[in-house]
């Protein structure tokens, strides 16, 4: 953990405890990991998932909480400091069942340099955003405020200049970042290192380096996947291109969601099975 961050305590909003590196960041994760889950996936107990993406690990949380402990998970996150943030929440649950990787998943096996943002680590990516996405962004996010969780939503209620200034300071203050070299594997490699026969939902959430992700799964192992979540930066065509690929792999059913929140943005959420 490096000296500028500070691990924290916060609570979710079903009362659960957790560690963070930020409990706004924290309580903004919360609503977002349930949009996982939506739109025709099923997972049952004995189950395996590969959480690429991971952060600080509520979508494993709410996994091991749901389905008591009895599927497989795989987590996988590149960022030292998010990682052991992620370490320590899995750790409370004294699990058997659940693999924790301190690194990425992309085209090849390396090391990557990213963009590591301490207090928005959701956002940290190989691929940063320019200074127009992140205007783009910040436009967007003043517009839906009373989408957003507390205390963000509150912004909504307070005159436009104010909210305005407010939202600019945290993404300000919040794309301030640094760079880290982080260890990169492929899907398939974790895949036969493990001896993986099958992964019944595969969630990729990696800001932007999802086609990279994609791009690390050998032609033998598309069949041992049963169901995908991938959220897309719909850049070059890039949904488009990823669905007609998941048709080419088998997958029947693909579905495209966008959250409220992004309404506006070209950042959607791509369900197949």
């Amino acid at each position: 953990m490096s000296a500028s961050t500070s691990i924290q305590e916060t609570r979710l909003k079903s009362g659960k405890k957790v560690f963070c590196l930020s409990k706004g960041e924290a309580r903004l994760l919360d609503k977002t990991v349930e949009n996982y889950l939506k739109s025709g996936i099923k997972i049952k107990p004995g189950d395996t998932v590969f959480d690429i993406g991971a952060n600080i690990g509520l979508f494993t949380l709410l996994l091991a909480d749901k389905f008591d402990d009895q599927i497989n998970i795989y987590s996988f996150e590149p960022i030292p400091d998010v990682y052991e943030v992620l370490k320590k929440n899995v750790e409370t649950l004294n699990s058997q069942n659940i693999k924790l990787f301190p690194y990425g998943l992309s085209a090849k096996p390396g090391n990557i340099k990213f963009n590591y943002y301490p207090t928005m680590s959701f956002g940290s990516t190989i691929y940063p955003l320019d200074k127009q996405e992140i205007d783009k962004l910040q436009e967007i996010s003043i517009q839906n405020l009373k989408h957003f969780p507390a205390p963000i939503c509150w912004f909504a209620y307070l005159p436009k200049s104010l909210s305005s200034y407010l939202v600019n300071y945290k993404f300000t203050t919040g794309f301030q970042g640094k760079e880290v070299n982080c260890q990169v594997t492929t899907i398939s490699q974790i895949i036969q290192e493990h001896q993986i026969e099958k992964i019944d939902f595969l969630k990729i959430d990696v800001e932007k380096a999802e086609m990279d992700v994609i791009s690390g799964i050998e032609t033998k192992d598309w069949p041992k996947i049963k169901q995908i979540f991938i959220e897309i930066h719909d850049i070059d065509f890039r949904l488009e291109k990823m669905t007609n690929l998941l048709k080419e792999k088998g997958f029947e059913n693909i579905k495209v969601e966008q959250e409220v929140e992004l309404t506006g943005t070209n950042i959607f959420g791509l369900y197949a099975w």
